[in-house]
């Protein structure tokens, strides 16, 4: 679902019990206090069955510079939550994706990075099959490697501080 070019990007609010209800601008919503949304996470693996691992962009509000998932994003109102993981995985990674399935559909999460900044979201986790290489838009990704799962795994325990938090939470899950 495009969005008109000057319009903002809006998120979906939801209550406690993760009903919808309502939506607000992406630049509005994540701040010092954060209202719970709608959010998703998607890990990419490839033909080997590594991982794409991504590190944020330096210009990012939240948690910039950290290593995490392939991608994230927030559906739009109306737009269906796999619809979004396709659309974010062609918009931050300029790839197609298959083999689209839910990991982790109830996850919630909440965390404040260092300088203050709230994330508060349900965000159900996604696995899926890159479907040709990847070319990260620079706005949003300063890095990225394919890993084996083994050794993010151990990446993560060594350095936890390296990488965001709602990755930390995930990956012994999956």
């Amino acid at each position: 679902m495009p969005r008109p070019e000057h319009a903002p990007e809006l998120v979906v609010l939801l209550d406690e019990a993760g009903a919808a209800v309502g939506s607000a601008p992406k630049t509005e919503v994540h701040g010092r206090v954060t209202p719970l949304h709608l959010a998703f996470s998607c890990y990419l693996l490839d033909g080997a069955g590594d991982v794409l691992v991504t590190r944020r962009a330096l210009t990012k509000p939240t948690w910039p510079g950290v290593w995490t998932n392939s991608f994230c994003g927030h559906p739009a109102p109306g737009e269906g939550i796999e619809s979004a993981v396709a659309r974010r995985a062609a918009e931050e990674l300029a790839v197609g994706i298959a083999s689209l399935r839910a990991a982790l559909p109830d996850f919630r999460y909440r965390a404040v990075d260092a300088g203050g900044i709230e994330e508060n979201e349900i965000c159900p986790v996604f696995l899926a099959r890159a479907e040709c290489d990847v070319a990260p838009d620079p706005a949003e990704v300063a890095e990225w490697a394919w890993v084996r799962p083994e050794a993010l795994a151990r990446a993560v325990t060594l350095a936890p501080f390296a990488f965001s938090p709602w990755m930390r939470e995930q990956l012994p899950r999956l």
